[in-house]
This record gives C-alpha cells, structure tokens and sequence, in this order.
C-alpha cells in the first residue's frame, strides 16, 4: 500500500483566501529557556487544505463537530479536469458515471496546485457547472474536492456551487495536492478535521491509500 499526502503544509506567508488572515505561528516556550518547546497556531478555520462544512456558508448547516467521524473516509475517484475549460461541465462527469456511484469522495485534478505561492493560484482556476455540481449532490457522495483555492470562482459572490454541494450535508475539501500522484480509481482518502466546538471548516492532513 501507497500513503500519498494530499496536503500542503502551514506556514507564514502561505496562500489563503482573499481578505482573510496568514497564520501566525509563535514560540512562546523553547528548549533554551523553558526545557520544552510549544508553538503558538493563530490561523483561520479554512487555512490551506481544509473541508467545509455545510455551515461555512449555511444557516443551520451541520458544523463538522456535529458530523459523524464516518464522514470523513472513504473510497475515493479523481476525475482530471486538467483540458483548458473554465468551466467543469455535467456532460463531463458522464465517462465517470459508474465509479461515481462506488466512490465516497470525488477530488478534480485541475493541475492549479502546480501554482500554488504565486498570484496566478487565485485566477482563472476551473470550476464545476451548477448543473455538474448538482448532478453530484444527488450521488450520495460524502464530499468533492479539489486542488484549488475555492468550489467557486474567484469573482463569485454568490457561492452557487458551495450552495448546492453543501446543501446536501456534503463536505468540500479545498487546497489539496499531489493529486498528479492518484490513480483514477482504487484508493481511499482520509481527512480529518480538528475537533472543535461550532466548526465551519478545518484545516486537514488529507491522505490516500492506494492499493
């Protein structure tokens, strides 16, 4: 069996969502003065690969804490959506109909991973068409995710997509990586949130087993 991590790692100065903060990463003890070293995590509740919860941007949506641990494991399929297209239509999810109804999880391998640190990670990344994103809402899925910074575009306010996915008491995992690295099919993915009160989202260190 393959472990392939499916996460970036947290550090200052890393990429977050526009108009939220960096993370703060403090040593308030070290070995030299205290005998022990702690580490101080100052970040928000969606700081680099992380799951949404249905309460992210749902009012009376679940919080992860109130979700069963069982949500967040499960057989996995990565659809590429690496082809130039804005946008990730229904009709593409057809090839992918009969392991869609097998997976737990579906993660898009757009290849924007490959820009994470520059500017260009937060532009032009694609997305799915409403019309794909509720084709999967009715797949029983436990989540989607994808290695881009957002289910929604950068200039949506909206949150369409966010809507119709979470909407179904689905997860959304965001920021992943290494998805260059997964088969199509025939792995499992694990990403475990932090467990905490009210939770609308975590940062996860989300994992495959292949094989």
């Amino acid at each position: 069996m393959e472990i392939i991590d499916l996460s970036h790692r947290i550090e200052p100065g890393m990429p977050v969502y526009p108009g939220t903060d960096a993370p703060v990463l403090e040593r308030p003890f070290d070995l030299d003065k205290d005998g022990f070293a702690e580490t101080k995590l100052s970040l928000m509740s969606h700081t680099g690969t992380h799951m949404d919860a249905p309460a992210h941007i749902l009012d009376r949506g679940k919080t992860l804490d109130r979700m069963p641990i069982s949500a967040f494991y499960g057989q996995g399929i990565c659809i590429d959506a690496t082809p130039e297209q804005m946008e990730i239509a229904a009709q593409d999810l057809t090839p992918y109909e009969d392991m869609i109804k097998t997976a737990d999880f579906v993660l898009f391998r757009t290849g924007w991973s490959r820009l994470w640190g520059t500017a260009g990670y937060f532009e032009g990344y694609p997305v799915l068409s409403p019309e794909a994103a509720h084709r999967l809402s009715e797949s029983g899925l436990k989540g989607v995710g994808f290695d881009t910074i957002s289910a929604d575009g950068p200039a949506d306010t909206s949150f369409l997509i966010h809507g119709i996915l979470l909407g179904k008491d689905m997860i959304i995992i965001e920021n992943l990586a290494n998805l260059d690295q997964l088969p199509r099919a025939g792995f499992s993915i694990a990403c475990f949130p932090l467990h905490f009160v009210e939770a609308d989202g975590s940062p996860v260190r989300a994992v495959a087993f292949v094989g």
